[in-house]
């Protein structure tokens, strides 16, 4: 069936639409094209779930046809499925995003698994730190699973705080969470110290930003991404600001890029850290190192 694009269909099902939509995408080279098509029409459908090929859709009208067209072009010129939602589901949670907050990926969930491993029985009352908050993603998650800790975000971005508050109200959190503007390169005493440290810093070489795929690459904030030349920039600086923000005790868990576990383990044993362990995410890749102040 070729539906005409001007025409309003009374009743119609769903693979009429997703058919040729996937085609068009497998046919720019996108690997998830169907995922994506079925995730492209619930949109349009007002949705947030992919729409399957069985499915009756009730008067199908023209403006839809040219909205879905226009989510087919924004998709081939590689913007993800989340950013045309303007959310992502990490952890089982929906977080909202905007251009200055980079995107949550699974491999983030290495470090909430990890974190909430030893919190769960070490520190349920844990007062968190995430620095780089972003979406507030880390923290929140954190936050939801440990009903009776606390929690202050840091982030440079007043755009990205602002998506990190909102996701805050939005899953009924914000009572026990506080955002601040700072770069986390400036003295953070006045906050105290913390039981439980998170942090998911820009740590790609720049050189290599050019060959990230093009959903990161053009859609994540380059503030979020660049860790300097040899993408250790930022670990740096943090590395002493997680020393002096530990409690005794308390543990921090960091998100590292590929390779990287031995230098920022260095790097933290020369800022007073001791390496407690590390963990792979779902490839295997070692994605999250564990670290305690130095006694």
């Amino acid at each position: 069936m070729q539906l005409d694009p001007d025409s309003i269909y009374e009743q119609l099902e769903a693979r009429h639409i997703l058919q040729p939509l996937s085609a068009a995408l497998q046919q720019a080279g996108i690997a998830s094209a169907i995922s994506d098509a079925r995730c492209m029409l619930g949109i349009v459908l007002g949705r947030d779930d992919a729409v399957l090929p069985h499915e009756m859709i009730a008067r199908w009208q023209p403006e839809q046809s040219r909205a879905l067209e226009a989510l087919r072009q924004r998709r081939q010129t590689g913007e993800p499925i989340s950013r045309m939602r303007g959310w992502r589901e990490f952890w089982s949670m929906q977080f909202r995003l905007s251009p200055a907050t980079l995107d949550p990926r699974p491999d983030s969930e290495t470090v909430i698994a990890a974190a909430l491993g030893w919190a769960r029985d070490q520190a349920p009352a844990a007062r968190i730190l995430d620095l780089g908050t972003g979406s507030g993603c880390l923290l929140l998650t954190c936050l939801a699973e440990l009903p009776q800790a606390s929690g202050v975000g840091i982030d440079i971005s007043a755009e990205a705080l602002e998506m990190a508050a909102m996701n805050a109200s939005q899953h009924g959190l914000a009572a026990r969470t506080m955002f601040y503007q700072q770069d986390f390169a400036t003295d953070l005493t006045a906050h105290g110290q913390f039981d439980l440290i998170l942090s998911n810093p820009p740590y790609i070489p720049s050189a290599d930003i050019e060959m990230l795929d093009a959903d990161v690459r053009h859609f994540d904030p380059l503030a979020a991404l660049d860790g300097g030349a040899d993408g250790l920039a930022c670990w740096r600086v943090l590395c002493p600001q997680i020393a002096t923000a530990l409690s005794d005790g308390g543990m921090g868990f960091v998100e590292i890029g590929a390779g990287q576990g031995k230098s920022v383990g260095m790097l933290g044993r020369a800022s007073g850290l001791r390496l407690l362990g590390s963990f792979a995410d779902l490839s295997g890749h070692e994605r999250c190192l564990q670290f305690q102040k130095e006694l």
